[in-house]
C-alpha cells in the first residue's frame, strides 16, 4: 500500500469551488421560494449550499406547505439554475492555475458534484475536458452529497486510495462528503464558515492552493 504522503488524485468539487456558480444556485432557490411565498434566511443554508436540486425541492416543497408539487418546484430549480450557470460560468481566481498544474506534476483530476449531470457537462466545456480524468454528477452514485458515494466513486475511477488523494470543497455538505469516505480536504468557504479540523486545512481562495500544501495536508494526517 502507497503512504499516505504518496498524493495520487485531487477530486474536486464544483459549484462555488471551481467555478462562480453557489452564489447563482442560492439566487435560484431565492426566487423559486419567493414565489412560493417563502423568504430563505441563514436557517435554510444547510438544505440549499452544496445540495442537489432534489433535496433543496423537498425542503421547499415541505415549507411551502403543499403549495404546488414537488416535481414542479425541482423542474423551476433546475431550469433557472441551468439559465443561469450558462450565462455565467466564471472560473474562480486560480481554479486554471491549479488544475494545470496538478496536470503538469502528473495528479490525476476529478470532478465530484452534487449538480445534475447536464450542468456538470456546461461547466466542463467551460473548464476544458481535458482537465479531468472523470466526473461524477448527483444521480451518478446510490446516494450523493453529504454521502461518500461520489467521492468513493471517484476514488475507484482513478484506481487511488482514498488515503492517497485530496478533496477540494467549499461547503459544510461537501466536507462532510469527502471525509466520510477517508480522504482529506482543503476547504475554501463560499458562503458558510468551514472551522480547521485534522486531516482539513481551511484557505481563503485556491490561489492559495499547491502542491506543496496538499501534500503536506497528507504527510501531516500520516504524522
Amino acid at each position: 500500500m502507497p503512504s499516505r504522503s504518496n498524493l495520487q488524485a485531487v477530486l474536486f468539487d464544483m459549484d462555488g469551488t471551481l467555478v462562480d456558480t453557489e452564489g447563482l444556485w442560492w439566487q435560484t432557490a431565492e426566487e423559486e421560494a419567493a414565489r412560493l411565498g417563502l423568504t430563505l434566511g441563514e436557517e435554510d443554508v444547510p438544505d440549499v449550499l452544496g445540495q442537489a436540486v432534489e433535496h433543496t425541492a423537498a425542503y421547499l416543497y415541505r415549507r411551502c406547505e403543499g403549495v404546488r408539487s414537488e416535481g414542479s418546484i425541482a423542474t423551476a430549480l433546475d431550469a433557472r439554475f441551468v439559465e443561469l450557470v450558462g450565462q455565467q460560468v466564471v472560473p474562480l481566481p486560480g481554479a486554471l492555475e491549479l488544475l494545470d498544474g496538478l496536470a503538469q506534476a502528473g495528479i490525476a483530476t476529478a470532478l465530484v458534484s452534487a449538480s445534475p449531470r447536464h450542468v456538470v457537462d456546461l461547466v466542463l466545456d467551460a473548464l476544458g475536458r481535458r482537465r479531468f480524468a472523470t466526473s461524477f454528477a448527483a444521480g451518478e452514485t446510490a446516494q450523493t452529497k453529504p454521502a461518500p458515494d461520489p467521492y468513493l466513486a471517484a476514488v475507484e475511477a482513478l484506481g487511488a486510495s482514498p488515503d492517497n488523494c485530496v478533496a477540494v470543497e467549499d461547503t459544510p455538505t461537501g466536507v462532510a462528503s469527502a471525509e466520510a469516505a477517508g480522504v482529506a480536504v482543503v476547504a475554501v468557504p463560499s458562503l458558510t464558515p468551514i472551522p480547521p479540523a485534522p486531516g482539513r486545512a481551511v484557505v481563503r481562495s485556491l490561489l492559495d492552493v499547491d502542491l506543496s500544501l496538499l501534500q503536506g495536508l497528507l504527510d501531516s494526517a500520516a504524522a
